[in-house]
């Protein structure tokens, strides 16, 4: 790795990208501040998707309710591309996970091994809010 100091959490996500078709992960918070990202992305092009996956997932937690129930909770986003996939998951409080991969990937297998890997890290994967943000999970 490169970014040894910032990207302390990178080599978790590029133990997720050991699937075939995966292409990238970044770990973000809530408020779009990128936490740590695979080792195949460019840390300026992976903090501009961290602020785009905030607003995804914000998007994706406001319209849950449409499933029936309001109070539902939100769990994981597919987005599809003509290039492919973005799969977007909680990763814990305030966290999420996001890895993106080719129109040919087994979208079954990458959804649990991302469930996999969130509940194997657990409190690793967890960013605290940050002070006067207003930001929760």
């Amino acid at each position: 790795m490169t970014e040894v100091t910032n990207n302390k959490l990178g080599w978790m996500l590029d133990d997720a990208l050991r699937m075939p078709e995966t292409r990238y992960a970044i770990l973000l918070s809530a408020d779009g501040l990128l936490i740590a990202h695979s080792e195949g992305i460019p840390r300026d092009e992976a903090e501009r998707q961290a602020a785009g996956m905030s607003g995804l997932q914000s998007l994706a937690r406001s319209t849950a309710g449409f499933c029936g129930d309001p109070d539902t909770v939100w769990h994981q986003t597919v987005t599809e591309f003509e290039a492919g996939y973005v799969f977007l998951v909680a990763a814990g409080a305030n966290a999420y996970l996001a890895v993106s991969a080719s129109p040919a990937v087994d979208m079954e297998a990458v959804s649990y091994r991302l469930q996999e890997l969130v509940q194997r890290l657990g409190k690793e994967l967890t960013s605290p809010t940050r002070q006067g943000s207003g930001v929760t999970g």
